[in-house]
């Protein structure tokens, strides 16, 4: 039977969500309680890869199990045995030609930003700025990632793909906390980051909206453009 479980973590705990050798990640985590659950190796495969720091409020991943368990009882199961900083908020069965990655339809991430004092607490979740920033000019920027896009200029890498659609972001301020999400097809090795970097550069005003719009037709990669760090950043939701 194929399972699809729904999972947050606080992604400061762990070296990301791959499996790595001799690191703390969650896929391995994951794996470890399904092995002492079912008895057996379990391969896990994760909606995206989420880099070390960052969180996740509902990944998605799916595995193959031939133990006899409702959804249910896989979900406490899981999360008897799961380390504290992992939690399984659903899981369900799915039928044998889903699979948790390829069909993903949209993505949604989150990137919050203190514009507040600084506070110790919000280190490892929250980026923290000391500069005031231009939210308006921030907004205008951010139109000209809209739609489909050749977004080499923000992507960490090699790949032979660069192409991806965003479909909206969206900006919302609860007091001093600045709420950017991204939602799209797919999202590749640190593009949220850079993107939001570049966002940042626009609300200081070291470069004009403008400037972004000529990163994203230039096609290539900007070292000016720096990549935020990953404690501020959630994977939000999934949509299949």
């Amino acid at each position: 039977m194929k399972y699809l479980i729904s999972v947050s973590y606080d992604g400061s705990k762990f070296w990301g969500f791959q499996k790595l050798k001799n690191k703390i990640t969650v896929q391995a985590e994951i794996e470890k309680a399904l092995r002492i659950i079912s008895k057996k190796e379990i391969r896990v495969k994760g909606a995206g890869r989420t880099d070390r720091g960052v969180h996740a409020l509902n990944q998605k991943c799916h595995f193959n199990l031939d133990i006899k368990i409702t959804p249910e009882g896989l979900k406490k199961a899981l999360n008897k045995e799961l380390n504290s900083y992992i939690y399984i908020s659903d899981c369900k069965e799915v039928n044998e030609e889903f699979h948790a990655r390829f069909c993903v339809t949209k993505k949604q991430y989150l990137y919050k930003i203190n514009l507040g004092e600084y506070n110790p607490i919000y280190e490892d979740y929250i980026l923290q700025i000391r500069n005031k920033l231009d939210i308006k000019k921030m907004k205008k920027a951010a139109k000209y990632f809209l739609g489909a896009h050749n977004f080499r200029a923000f992507v960490c890498g090699l790949r032979d793909n660069y192409d991806c659609i965003i479909y909206g972001i969206k900006f919302k301020r609860e007091k001093d906390i600045l709420n950017i999400y991204f939602k799209g097809k797919s999202f590749y090795n640190r593009m949220v980051r850079n993107m939001v970097g570049a966002l940042i550069e626009v609300g200081k005003g070291k470069i004009e909206p403008i400037r972004i719009k000529k990163l994203l037709e230039e096609g290539k990669y900007d070292d000016s453009i720096f990549a935020v760090k990953p404690n501020g950043l959630y994977l939000f939701d999934i949509k299949y």
